[in-house]
């Protein structure tokens, strides 16, 4: 199992911090949609590294055009010289037509046309056969040699596609290489939710399971310390607060019977009583919705979490982890990850 974690801090920092978890042993990092531009940061990363694999995790889908977003995944997987994965998200609705503007309707067919359009351009790059997509929401039909960059030397970039209802993970599983687990999950919503739509959407594109990346995104609260992990258990609560505010975040509460949580959530979140919130997340709940304790501790969680279903591990740290910390946490993963089927812990 690979270990992935956020690429953290300003862009400019980027390369620094890119090199320093390549020197710790993790496998990839990626950046996620938030205060700074998703793909500014991985262009920086890739030229000062030679390992570490790189993904959006997640670039919001719906606001971009599908030849910006090839031009975007073609550059980084050559700069990267391979090491690039394109991950897509939808987001929701009120993000989507209020911040970007942009329509939201269909979301599950606005997204399997877009993975078809990326297809269908990467196809006539590598090909130099004519492009001729015509979609429903977007129609692609030229592609003058002076915008065709040719056969990327590393191949096709890997598209991956974040997922948490049902609708979203089969479609991942049917038509993408990659699933992005979202990190506001639990096990048993991952047991009883995710794992059958993945079957499903493998089932309908005929598929075998070896023709998906599935990674299994957590909420990490890590310490080495009672400080550490303090200040790991405030951050966690706040992020978490803020998903279960979320309506479309609403399934993960209600499989672990706290539904009623989300509409009180949210009814804070409006009112701007920001602060009042990750109180409401007990300790229960932290513990069942994030990945909460010691290196030794959280590499135990994560693989029970996940029993074997997920190729790479995604690490959602919203604190500042220290070096130290990030290292035991790979270094136990590892441990546990390639001891035997059986062998005591």
């Amino acid at each position: 199992m690979k270990v992935d974690t956020m690429l953290p801090g300003l862009p400019g920092d980027a390369p620094r911090r890119a090199r320093h978890l390549e020197e710790l042993g993790v496998d990839g990092a990626f950046t996620f949609e938030g205060p700074h531009d998703v793909f500014m940061p991985l262009v920086l990363a890739a030229g000062s590294t030679t390992t570490l694999e790189l993904a959006t995790n997640v670039a919001i889908a719906f606001p971009r055009n599908p030849v910006q977003l090839a031009h975007q995944a073609y550059d980084l997987h050559l700069l990267s010289e391979g090491r690039f994965t394109l991950g897509l998200g939808s987001q929701i609705r009120a993000q989507v037509e209020k911040r970007y503007g942009a329509s939201f309707d269909r979301p599950i067919a606005r997204m399997r046309e877009l993975i078809g359009a990326l297809r269908a351009i990467f196809a006539s790059w590598e090909t130099g056969e004519p492009l001729d997509f015509r979609g429903e929401f977007s129609t692609h039909t030229l592609m003058p040699p002076m915008f065709n960059p040719g056969p990327n030397p590393f191949g096709v970039p890997a598209i991956a596609i974040g997922g948490l209802g049902p609708q979203m993970v089969r479609l991942a599983a049917e038509v993408a290489d990659g699933l992005l687990v979202m990190p506001f999950n639990s096990p048993r919503h991952f047991r009883a939710r995710t794992i059958p739509a993945v079957i499903e959407g493998l089932a309908r594109s005929g598929r075998e399971r070896s023709a998906l990346t599935v990674t299994g995104e957590v909420i990490v609260c890590c310490g080495r310390d009672e400080d550490e992990l303090d200040a790991a258990r405030v951050a966690g609560r706040w992020l978490l607060s803020f998903y279960a505010s979320t309506p479309a975040y609403r399934p993960v509460l209600e499989v672990e019977g706290w539904q009623d949580l989300q509409p009180e959530l949210n009814r804070l979140s409006k009112s701007g009583r920001w602060e009042d919130m990750p109180a409401m997340i007990d300790d229960a709940m932290l513990s069942t919705l994030a990945a909460v304790g010691s290196p030794k501790e959280v590499a135990s969680d994560i693989v029970d979490r996940f029993g074997g279903q997920v190729e790479r591990v995604g690490f959602y740290t919203p604190y500042e982890v220290a070096d130290e910390t990030l290292g035991e946490l790979v270094t136990e993963l590892g441990h546990l990850t390639s001891r035997p089927k059986g062998e005591p812990t």
